[in-house]
């Protein structure tokens, strides 16, 4: 299984937030979640430290020809955020599924979406842990 990962899935593994493990697979973001991650104003040295490895064990996927095209007409039919087209257009191409707790993927025509399911109250969940 190839997917990718929206900013909001990053966040809660980072925090721990995860019902259970991701299923076995491949894994990717885009850039615009590297983008949309590194430039939160409350980033901490940890945090920050912790994205770096995080990014570092992951292929961010870049801005090319199809996934621009394809962000357009997402942007222009379904009236989406330019950095959420973007994402959605990633997973399209690639032939991914996107997970996302984001309701506004839902439904887009050619997208394979998927939540997640998150800790109840105070438990602590899945985390991702590097392999470096």
């Amino acid at each position: 299984m190839k997917a990718v990962l929206d900013t909001n899935l990053v966040i809660y593994l980072q925090k721990g937030l995860l019902a259970d493990n991701l299923p076995s697979g491949e894994y990717l973001i885009s850039v615009i979640t590297e983008m949309e991650l590194f430039s939160f104003p409350g980033l901490n040295d940890e945090q920050q430290a912790w994205l770096r490895r995080f990014i570092d064990d992951i292929e961010v996927i870049g801005i090319h020809e199809k996934i621009k095209q394809r962000a357009i007409a997402l942007r222009r039919e379904y009236r989406l955020k330019l950095p959420d087209a973007i994402i959605a257009a990633t997973a399209i191409t690639h032939d991914a599924v996107l997970f996302s707790n984001d309701q506004g993927f839902a439904g887009l025509s050619g997208l394979k979406w998927q939540g997640i399911e998150l800790c109840q109250g105070t438990a602590r969940g899945k985390r991702y842990e590097s392999s470096a």
